[in-house]
């Protein structure tokens, strides 16, 4: 006799045979040969076959390609009506009950490639556009910013301590020499980029810990001081009250923080000058490139941010590190293309702290928690630096043992400047619509919706990372046709 069970981890529910004393010695045969069988098989398995017998299977899987192969989809309960706010006539209903496992599965959204790659190639790609559209227009901005003043600007941490490099002779050092602990001051080895020593200080013991932790808890103050800067060095250098400086122009940037080899974070932004309206507003004839240039190299070179006074570490003043590059942004010159950029910056917001070696992608809740971390020697270093720091009151406000896995960093890895272009909400948006969700006009929507739960069954993963890769490789294949298509056509040109 076969009946039907509940799945306690949210699934269709299970098919079981169940042997009778009414059942013949054939169906007792094959429902043990058919148990034993089953026993042997890895539980994905087990579980992939459960579900394939589910008559509800064509939904489930229409709901994991929905989501694009997403690892860890959010599991919602309820409905939606959409109906005329003057008859109430229903324009369309949707419920949850008729669903597998009468539930709804969702994106998790996450940025991190690490987490989820299916969610964080979609979030690369938002951002991609994001980035493009404050440089060349589109998504409601104006195409003339990309004859407006542009720079590509990046800002490094300062020095905590020589690290060993990678590419070229490391450190030479003619003569030689150790430091206080009996290290080399020097190192003659030509690092391979990938080799684990890239990034490692020299000598752990010279190098400044307790600075790192903090210009990383301070970094995003950093920039806001670095931001303001620039806008009352333009004003001066046109003769303007710097409190009138927005009267004239605008300045707009999207900027991305990304973890350097030894473990520091340094940021990429886009700068751009408008005018005071922002995108749709063209900059006064005094804002050139050249202007704009000059005071993002003597700002990154100006400000700086002090720490909170503390009898352990004392004050520090903290500011950019030496190497500041502008480059300027031209469609048709020298200067980088906007694609590449807008490309650069959507490669390093998916990326989370795990997956460069800086740190970790979840937070720590004890210290036992950093002696095992799958991290450097270095990185725990700076986990326990950051987790020692967070004890002390002085330093309350920057919450460092809640930031520990970051290494102290705080901020968010992409921020921008309200004018620069779109927003993610509104890209997700127009996503929406041309999916044809869109709302209809003069409607009113109920909505009930109650959160499950999250992630999948062991089979409904194996089915979904089978989904993500056939997207992937469906992306791939028409990427390479486009590129053929270009080659064929300068060909036949």
């Amino acid at each position: 006799m076969t009946t039907r069970h509940p799945c306690r981890s949210g699934g269709p529910p299970r098919k079981v045979t169940t042997i009778t004393p009414d059942s013949t010695p054939a169906v007792r045969r094959a429902a043990l040969d058919r148990a034993s069988r089953l026993r042997q098989l890895p539980e994905a398995d087990r579980d992939a076959i459960r579900l394939a017998q589910d008559p509800k299977f064509p939904r489930l899987l229409e709901q994991i390609t929905a989501t694009g192969g997403c690892t860890h989809p959010i599991h919602l309960s309820g409905f939606t009506t959409t109906l005329d706010g003057a008859t109430g006539e229903i324009f369309h209903h949707y419920d949850t009950r008729n669903e597998p496992g009468e539930r709804l599965l969702v994106r998790c959204r996450n940025r991190r490639a690490t987490v989820c790659p299916a969610c964080s190639r979609l979030h690369a790609g938002d951002t991609y556009h994001l980035v493009r559209a404050g440089l060349l227009g589109g998504k409601n901005v104006p195409a003339t910013v990309r004859h407006r003043p542009r720079l590509f600007v990046t800002l490094t941490a300062p020095s905590f301590g020589p690290v060993h490099r990678a590419g070229e002779r490391c450190r030479p050092r003619r003569g030689g020499g150790t430091c206080e602990h009996g290290r080399p001051l020097g190192c003659p080895v030509v690092h391979a980029p990938d080799a684990a020593v890239a990034g490692q200080p020299l000598c752990p013991d010279c190098y400044d810990y307790t600075a790192h932790v903090l210009w990383h808890a301070h970094a995003s103050r950093l920039w806001d001081r670095f931001v303001i800067d620039v806008r009352r060095r333009l004003a001066s250098s046109v003769s303007l009250v710097q409190s009138h400086f927005a009267q004239h122009a605008r300045l707009s940037f999207a900027r991305v923080a990304e973890y350097q080899k030894r473990a520091a974070v340094h940021v990429h932004a886009v700068v751009r000058l408008d005018g005071p309206a922002g995108s749709d507003d063209e900059p006064p004839a005094w804002g050139t490139t050249e202007l704009l240039t000059d005071a993002v190299r003597a700002s990154a070179r100006r400000v700086l941010v002090r720490t909170p006074y503390s009898l352990a570490v004392g004050e520090l003043a903290l500011r950019w590190g030496a190497q500041v590059d502008a480059r300027s942004l031209r469609t048709d010159g020298d200067g980088p293309e906007d694609d590449a950029v807008a490309a650069y910056v959507a490669k390093y917001v998916t990326k989370g702290a795990s997956e460069t070696g800086a740190g970790l992608d979840h937070p720590l809740t004890t210290w036992a928690d950093i002696d095992s971390a799958p991290v450097s020697e270095h990185v725990r270093t700076l986990l326990h630096t950051a987790w020692r720091l967070g004890a002390l009151p002085e330093y309350a406000p920057l919450r460092l043992r809640a930031w520990a896995h970051t290494l102290g960093y705080r901020g968010h890895i992409l921020t921008k400047s309200r004018a620069y272009s779109t927003t993610y909400a509104a890209l997700r948006a127009e996503r929406a619509h041309h999916m044809g969700h869109s709302d209809v006009p003069e409607a009113v929507t109920e909505r009930h919706w109650r959160f499950l739960g999250s992630g999948h069954t062991p089979g409904a993963a194996f089915i979904a990372a089978g989904v993500a890769e056939d997207l992937a490789e469906s992306r791939r294949l028409s990427a390479d046709a486009v590129q053929q298509g270009r080659w064929g056509g300068d060909s036949l040109a």
